[in-house]
């Protein structure tokens, strides 16, 4: 048998699991501030998603893509206090109380999914100070556990992150935008490729470098959090 391909093709399964929409971590809630995007008509059609899922993904790969990457290497390195440093340091980073609110639920989640999937010792010790509420328990530091607890790389867990933060707004997109399967699929097609510049970027950043500057995004998440009619959390 061959092992190498063996592994190789259990690293990808575990890569399309950990990214499938359906991995049951709440995605489903959140539109990522689509839903208040939609009703103020910035998103109307397929051109206006594009450039508002291209500003997402942009706004989560130099945030969370950073802390996700910083998680990872922290658990490579069995540094415990680098984990919690990535995990306080994001949840102080963002600026509204729905996206604090998302990171930390969809965290959690996955958090307690890696848990019974993998004995890992450091998944279940930051479960356990989750549940304590000594830390945050965000998202992005979830998938840098448990990709790395998985085998898997830096560029994987990128391409993993990027794709869900897209595909959250592509999903929630067909409940609120007048487009069709057709129009999403060629959208998340195309962002893909901008995916490799993004990362050649973050992988190179610290907490100290990462900025999240699209205030229109901010702005429409501080609306939607005085919303008295609304399909999604975020």
């Amino acid at each position: 048998m061959d092992t190498g391909k063996d592994s190789r093709i259990t690293r990808l399964s575990h890569l399309i699991q950990f990214s499938d929409a359906t991995f049951p971590v709440g995605t489903f809630s959140f539109s990522n501030g689509l839903e208040t995007a939609a009703y103020e008509g910035i998103v109307t059609d397929a051109r206006s998603l594009e450039e508002f899922s291209r500003s997402a993904a942009r706004q989560a790969a130099f945030s969370d893509g950073v802390t996700a990457l910083a998680a990872m290497r922290a658990a490579k390195a069995g540094d415990y206090d680098g984990i919690l440093k990535a995990d306080q340091g994001l949840i102080l980073f963002k600026m509204n109380d729905e996206a604090r609110l998302m990171l930390r639920r969809m965290g959690k989640k996955l958090a307690e999914l890696a848990a019974r999937m993998t004995p890992d010792p450091l998944i279940t010790k930051w479960l356990e100070d989750i549940n304590a509420e000594r830390t945050p328990g965000t998202y992005p530091v979830a998938q840098g556990l448990i990709f790395t607890a998985a085998g898997l790389d830096e560029e994987e867990l990128f391409a993993s992150h990027q794709y869900g933060v897209i595909n959250m707004v592509l999903g929630a997109a067909l409940r609120l935008v007048r487009v069709s399967h057709y129009d999403t699929q060629e959208i998340l097609y195309r962002l893909a490729k901008e995916i490799p510049a993004l990362y050649e970027e973050a992988r190179e950043m610290n907490f100290d470098d990462m900025n999240a500057f699209v205030p229109q995004i901010d702005i429409l998440a501080s609306l939607h959090e005085k919303g008295s009619m609304r399909m999604f959390m975020s």
